[in-house]
């Protein structure tokens, strides 16, 4: 029976919860499970770390530091910005947008607008109940791109279709 190794297509079901409260942050529950090539930095550091080893239908718990998730809080991702840069957005508290330098969320709108470039689950220890559903060989296209194709994986557009004439010539 196959294990979860580097260049292994895998396929689990997860919920994800914060082991202070035990409040779910996110869960494949009701949807596809999701799938994901090992070793090509696709997840959570400490996430295929654990899994390295499984079986398909495993259950596995683990909990991972805020340093195998994603990292620590940086007080330095937390900027003061111009209500003029949002242009014709009106910046409101929660509200998550994106910029030249990634994903930020607006925590405090005032005379200026506080925004914060941290994960929002950065600094926090996570813990996931994990089952593996499936585990495959990858593809060699898939190695190359670096992550998984088909259902639950990437999906690329085919190749268009080279229009040929009756003596063979494209």
């Amino acid at each position: 029976m196959s294990e979860i190794t580097e260049n292994k297509v895998v396929s689990v079901h997860y919920t994800g919860t914060l082991p202070d409260s035990g409040e779910i942050f996110d869960s494949s529950e009701g949807r596809d499970p999701l799938t994901f090539l090992v070793g090509h930095k696709n997840m959570i550091p400490g996430f295929e770390r654990e899994l390295m080893g499984s079986k398909q239908g495993d259950k596995v718990e683990f909990t991972l530091s805020a340093e195998d998730a994603y990292g620590e809080h940086n007080p330095a991702a937390i900027q003061q910005v111009p209500k003029e840069m949002f242009g014709d957005i009106s910046p409101e508290v929660g509200m998550t947008l994106m910029s030249d330098m990634g994903p930020f969320r607006v925590t405090e709108v005032g005379e200026n607008v506080t925004v914060d470039f941290n994960h929002a689950l950065a600094g926090k220890s996570l813990t996931f109940n994990v089952e593996v559903i499936e585990i495959r060989d990858a593809a060699e296209d898939e190695i190359a791109h670096g992550h998984a194709h088909g259902p639950g994986g990437v999906q690329h557009e085919p190749e268009p279709k080279k229009e040929c004439n009756d003596d063979g010539c494209c």
